[in-house]
């Protein structure tokens, strides 16, 4: 029986060269390469476009209907539709993960050891090797998520887990990758790795769910209540990662519904459960979170936002890497666009997407309903532009994240002028302009009280690690305090969601 025929990628403008067997499909090797599949690979989307410049790929139906003849004939493709035959040279919109490591520091009592610190993303993971004795960092070490083959937001892995029986696979892409970071920390650090004491993860529930093994049947229908999102203790021995048996490795605890250990890690790092006056912790995600908090009660809300903040479902869109437009600003009847890397804009990320609508409602380009004022498109710079659809998505995402703002305020009791200071999570969080938010009607509050936070999960999973008593006032009091509140079972949702999908007239 003859071996399996090979066949040689190269990539470009990168110029590795793979070698593959005949029929591999592209996205088996093309992930790894930083190339993202956001709707799973299903062929519902264009986020993994990619180009032959040589040799061939099948053409099928789902790439006729979201590319043009045009492009098909110069070459382009849907990686997630195609398997390589023959010797193939492949153009790649190169990715460049752009992750938030949080280095603000904290207070903490000295131990012996080291310990890590992982926040697992939907779309990225991050973990930090730390002394226990200093606090110091030593080393940190960044990835994507390989989840996302099988989907770019958590609603597609949950289809994959429980309607296509993935949750194995899942389990395991995760917990092999985050062993690998844990192997990377301590070769690049040269630290004694049986000195290893502790590693805290934390992640929103279904990464929580994915890496423990839980199964997320619950979580894929209503009420959409997971049935174990306590505090997880994985033994290394069910992990196979080469650190001693005594390391002790868990999971904080979720907060309920799709709130996860990520945000109560960013109750922690902002410290909103001991402020005397209202405020309020807002991570825009995918599955945007929302926390209302003082030193007396505390609330917790999740909205489906979707992935238009991280530039996916766009159809330019792309992460905050090189060649995406980040900034737009008006330049007469006109815009101006920076792009990343001083490069040919390639694509738009969630910032630039944020800034352009506001501009564009500021010259008439975009009318407060949503509506482009000339035509289905509107060409920012280069070949960039916006599509109709594109601003619907915004739409979408804008209104989820301010009706859920607006409900958990009522429920509490308050308006926006109740509260002291707003803290904006995560990558997105970080580098969106606060005038752009406001100007398209996501941020409602006086811009003097909104405070970029950055990764908030990463910061509250190293305070973590010094918390030997977290009943007190750690991680374990914050859950117990906080009231879930389920947005999804809110008479007025559906009402105040259709409000806040409008952009205000100015």
């Amino acid at each position: 029986m003859s071996s399996r025929r090979n066949v040689q990628v190269r990539l470009m403008p990168i110029g590795a060269v793979l070698t593959v067997p005949a029929g591999t499909p592209m996205r088996d090797f093309l992930f790894e390469q930083g190339v993202e599949f956001p709707c799973g690979g299903n062929g519902r989307c264009r986020g993994c476009k990619v180009r032959l410049t040589a040799g061939d790929a099948a053409i099928n139906d789902a790439q006729r209907e979201h590319l043009s003849e045009h492009e098909l004939q110069d070459g382009w493709r849907l990686a997630c539709q195609c398997s390589v035959e023959e010797d193939v040279t492949i153009e790649l919109r190169q990715w460049d993960a752009t992750i938030l490591a949080n280095e603000t520091p904290f207070e903490f009592t000295p131990q012996e050891g080291f310990g890590i610190a992982v926040d697992i993303g939907t779309t990225t993971v991050v973990a930090q090797l730390l002394n226990l004795a200093t606090g110091h960092v030593l080393g940190v070490k960044t990835s994507l998520n390989p989840q996302a083959r099988h989907g770019g937001d958590v609603m597609s892995r949950v289809q994959f887990a429980v309607a296509e029986g993935g949750l194995g696979t899942l389990r395991d892409l995760i917990r092999h990758e985050v062993g690998k970071l844990v192997r990377q920390l301590f070769a690049v650090s040269q630290a004694d790795v049986g000195s290893l004491k502790r590693i805290v993860l934390v992640g929103n529930t279904v990464m929580h769910h994915l890496f423990c093994g839980i199964d997320l049947e619950p979580l894929s229908r209503y009420p959409f209540e997971p049935v174990r999102d306590d505090l997880e203790l994985i033994p290394v021995s069910d992990l196979g990662w080469d650190v001693p048996e005594t390391t002790r490795i868990e999971f904080l605890p979720c907060l309920g519904g799709f709130v996860g250990s990520d945000v109560l890690a960013g109750i922690l790092a902002t410290g909103i459960h001991r402020s005397s006056g209202l405020e309020m912790l807002v991570d825009l995600g995918t599955n945007g979170e929302i926390v209302l908090a003082d030193r007396e009660r505390m609330m917790c809300a999740s909205t489906a936002a979707g992935p238009a903040f991280e530039g996916a479902r766009i159809s330019a869109g792309m992460r905050a890497s090189t060649g995406a437009i980040w900034k737009v600003s008006r330049n007469g009847k006109g815009v101006h666009c920076e792009v990343l890397g001083n490069a040919e804009p390639r694509g738009i990320c969630g910032s630039g997407l944020v800034d352009a609508t506001a501009v564009g409602l500021e010259i008439g380009a975009i009318r407060p309903t949503g509506r482009l004022a000339d035509g289905n498109e509107w060409r920012l710079c280069g070949d960039v532009a916006l599509t109709q659809t594109d601003i619907r998505q915004l739409q979408l995402a804008k209104g989820a994240i301010a009706a859920g703002i607006r409900l958990l305020l009522n429920r509490w009791g308050a308006t926006f002028e109740d509260v002291d200071r707003l803290y904006l999570a995560g990558a997105f969080g970080n580098y969106v302009d606060r005038t752009s938010a406001q100007r398209i009607g996501l941020l409602q509050m006086p811009l003097e009280r909104v405070r970029p936070a950055g990764n908030t999960a990463l910061l509250g999973a190293k305070m973590a690690l010094f918390d030997t008593a977290p009943e007190a006032d750690g991680y374990a009091a914050i859950r117990q305090r906080s009231e879930h509140v389920g947005l999804n079972e809110d008479p007025m949702f559906q009402e105040v969601y259709v409000e806040e999908m409008v952009f205000p007239a100015g």
